[in-house]
C-alpha cells in the first residue's frame, strides 16, 4: 500500500449500506410532519349583521373590531360579541372598498382592495391617525413579532415593518407541494397564521417560517340551506387567546360561531 493511503475496514456492500442506513434517517428527521386534517368543534353561535361583508376580524379585551368592506358601505365597527351589536363605527370614504385588519398596539390599520392604501386609526376613540402606502392590492392583514403579514390573494404572503409598513420579507404558502392561492382573511396566532382561502368552505394553519400549510381545517356546513343561500363566503377568523378559542363568521352571515379546530375523529 503507498505511503498514505487509508483503507476502509469496512467492504463496498457495508459502506454502501451504512450510507443509505444515514439518508433514510436524516430524511425520517428532517421530513415535515403530515398535514393535519381537522374540523371545527362549535361551542356557541352569537348574532352578526347580515349587511356586514366581513374583510377581517380580530378580537381585542373581550371585544370584536370587524372591517366591512364594498365601496360606499366601508366601515371600521367595534362590535360586541354577545348581541352582535355595533357598539362604535368610523366609515370610509366612499372612493375605497376595505379589506383586512389588524392591530399592533394602539394602532389599527385597515386595508383597502385596490387602492393601494391603508388607514390607521386609534384603537380606542376610532380616530384617523393617517395612512400607509403599499403596492399591489390589499387582501388580508395581521400582526405579530413586530411586523405586519399581508396577503393579496396569490400565495404570498408579505411580511411588512411595523411602522413604516415597508416589506421586509415573504414566504409562499404551500399546500402538499403545491402553491395554495387565494388566501384571504388572515390571524397571527404564535408562530403561525390562520387564513381563510376565497371560495372554499376550510381554513388553513400557515407555519410563517417556511409558507409550508400544517393544518387543513373543514369549516363546511355551519350555515343551514336557508342562511346559506342568503349569505357569501366564509370570510373572518379571530382568536381570543383567554379562552384559546376563535371567532368565524363569513360576508353577510347571520351568526358568528365561538369554534375550536379539532381532529376528526374527536368531532361528535
Amino acid at each position: 500500500m503507498p505511503p498514505g493511503t487509508v483503507r476502509s475496514k469496512l467492504s463496498p456492500r457495508r459502506y454502501v449500506g451504512g450510507l443509505h442506513t444515514l439518508a433514510l434517517a436524516l430524511a425520517l428527521t428532517y421530513a415535515p410532519a403530515p398535514l393535519e386534517q381537522l374540523k371545527v368543534r362549535v361551542h356557541r353561535t352569537l348574532p352578526h349583521d347580515t349587511e356586514a361583508f366581513t374583510q377581517g376580524l380580530l378580537w381585542w379585551n373581550g371585544k370584536l373590531y370587524e372591517s366591512v368592506g364594498q365601496r360606499g358601505k366601508s366601515e371600521l365597527r367595534r362590535l360586541n360579541p354577545e348581541t352582535g351589536a355595533v357598539e362604535k363605527r368610523a366609515a370610509i370614504p366612499v372612493f375605497f372598498f376595505a379589506e383586512g385588519l389588524a392591530l399592533a398596539g394602539e394602532r389599527l390599520v385597515m386595508l383597502t382592495w385596490q387602492a393601494e392604501r391603508a388607514f390607521v386609526f386609534q384603537r380606542d376613540s376610532f380616530a384617523k391617525l393617517g395612512t400607509l402606502s403599499y403596492s399591489g392590492e390589499g387582501w388580508g392583514l395581521c400582526h405579530v413579532g413586530g411586523r405586519f403579514v399581508m396577503s393579496d390573494g396569490s400565495s404570498k404572503l408579505t411580511f411588512r415593518h411595523s411602522t413604516t409598513f415597508g416589506v421586509v420579507g415573504e414566504v409562499m404558502a404551500m399546500l402538499e407541494d403545491a402553491p395554495l392561492a387565494g388566501l384571504n382573511e388572515l390571524e397571527c396566532v404564535g408562530d403561525a397564521v390562520y387564513a381563510n382561502v376565497w371560495q372554499h368552505d376550510f381554513i388553513v394553519r400557515i407555519d410563517l417560517a417556511s409558507g409550508r400549510v400544517t393544518q387543513r381545517i373543514d369549516a363546511a356546513g355551519l350555515l343551514d340551506a336557508a342562511a346559506a343561500r342568503q349569505a357569501d363566503v366564509l370570510n373572518g377568523i379571530a382568536y381570543a387567546p383567554q379562552s384559546d378559542r376563535f371567532y368565524i363568521t363569513g360576508k353577510r352571515w347571520p351568526t358568528l360561531f365561538e369554534v375550536t379546530f379539532e381532529a376528526a375523529f374527536d368531532v361528535e
